[in-house]
């Protein structure tokens, strides 16, 4: 009698809750690795499969058999936009969760804000707002105790960003209390949904200033686009909108925790701060490690299956299932990066890495954010080369977030 053709192997292991206040990322993300490819996890009520295997999720990332349309490709789209303090992630109306020809005209529309001459063309703006920042910090007494992360890798990315954007500076920190709620995944539902409404408060009033004030700016561009053309190729209202939300707090967000991330790498190592000084390494030998090794998102929500997807181990993930990107535990894979993958090292020679994703959705701001870490280190270990955290390495908490990746605070003393 011939035996039945094996079918999908079951789900061994419940799934891994994880921790919502990423209070131990690390030890998470080598549970996540000892568990295979792909494991699956609960995120905030959700069971979704975090890849952290670099070449599945390279495959997956280029792949057409993933989406990032939600409401296109996820059963329980309308359930998680009621209940899931997360929905905002995967209900916004832009690229980045948008699939196919969608994604293609979204992305077309945003990307000459982000050229390589565009880019180029801001050096001299980020080098004068990072010159702005540090020159108070140099009347702060000697042995005081300063917080970087409010001084320096908070303003700078927001300074940069309202500059390409057309944020008027009033308006900029309305957009930083809504953006770091939008990254908060300990918020209840009703908290995220109120922050969601404030979210589009203050989107609403730049849209209403650009408007009536147009600028030199990509949001004035925008507006104009989707005011003037009509081949059915403009942003519509709920995309203007969600577009700026998208360029606004990824422009902001993760630059401040690339920074963040990048000093409390050199201070808490100072032989790599010395393979700078004596000339082995350069400024974005650091920006690539750090990136490595700290990426400013840990986990990214969310992706969903267009069809079965078979997996190296027998299972499945099946038509319909949520994929989580598990960046920073595949940063850090030993298939990837060696048995010292856990090892900050500016002089490693293959620092490659997924901290601006991969394929067609890989982060167009990627340049700039690149500039901007690296302008803004050289200037503050140049003015401040004694430089020294005020606390414990283990005494920095980390941000409330199982999505970004820095800290509450960086206490430092600025010795000259």
């Amino acid at each position: 009698m011939p035996r039945p053709a094996p079918g999908p192997v079951p789900h061994p292991e419940a799934p891994l809750v994880l921790d919502p206040s990423g209070s131990d990322r690390h030890a998470e993300h080598r549970l996540l690795r000892a568990r295979g490819a792909a494991a699956r996890v609960d995120i905030l009520g959700v069971t979704a499969w975090a890849v952290s295997e670099p070449a599945l999720l390279k495959r997956l990332l280029t792949g057409p058999d993933v989406s990032k349309d939600a409401r296109a490709h996820w059963p329980g789209f309308d359930l998680a936009v009621e209940t899931w303090p997360l929905a905002l992630w995967v209900a916004a109306s832009n690229m980045f969760t948008a699939y196919g020809a969608d994604h293609r005209r979204l992305r077309r529309m945003v990307a000459p804000a982000f050229s390589a001459r565009r880019v180029a063309a801001l050096r001299e703006t980020v080098e004068v707002i990072v010159a702005g920042l540090l020159d108070p910090l140099a009347a702060v007494p000697p042995g005081e105790v300063t917080d970087l992360r409010e001084r320096l890798a908070y303003p700078l990315p927001i300074a940069v960003i309202g500059h390409l954007m057309g944020v008027p500076v009033d308006q900029r920190e309305g957009f930083r209390a809504v953006v770091d709620g939008v990254f908060d995944t300990t918020l209840t539902p009703e908290e995220a949904s109120i922050n969601t409404m404030r979210v589009y408060e203050v989107l609403d009033r730049l849209i209403a200033t650009r408007r009536a004030a147009p600028g030199d700016d990509m949001t004035s561009l925008l507006i104009s686009s989707r005011d003037e053309e009509g081949d059915g190729s403009a942003l519509s209202d709920v995309e203007l909108r969600d577009t700026l939300l998208l360029m606004i707090s990824a422009g902001y967000e993760t630059t401040v925790n690339v920074i963040d991330q990048a000093v409390t790498a050199l201070l808490t190592r100072p032989d790599q701060l010395e393979h700078l000084r004596a000339g082995r390494a350069g400024w974005g030998d650091v920006v690539e490690e750090t990136l490595r090794h700290e990426p400013a998102v840990k986990h990214l929500p969310m992706r969903f299956a267009v069809v079965d997807i078979p997996l190296p181990d027998g299972q499945v993930i099946a038509k319909g299932e949520p994929i989580l990107a598990s960046y920073a535990a595949a940063n850090r894979h030993p298939d990837w990066h060696g048995t010292d993958a856990d090892t900050f090292d500016v002089t490693r020679l293959t620092k490659d890495h997924l901290a601006f994703g991969h394929g067609v959705h890989f982060c167009l701001g990627a340049p700039l954010a690149r500039l901007e870490v690296e302008v803004a280190l050289r200037q503050l270990f140049d003015r401040f080369p004694a430089m020294e955290l005020a606390v414990p390495a283990a005494g920095l908490r980390p941000v409330a977030s199982l999505i970004s990746n820095g800290h509450r605070t960086l206490p430092v003393r600025l010795r000259r």
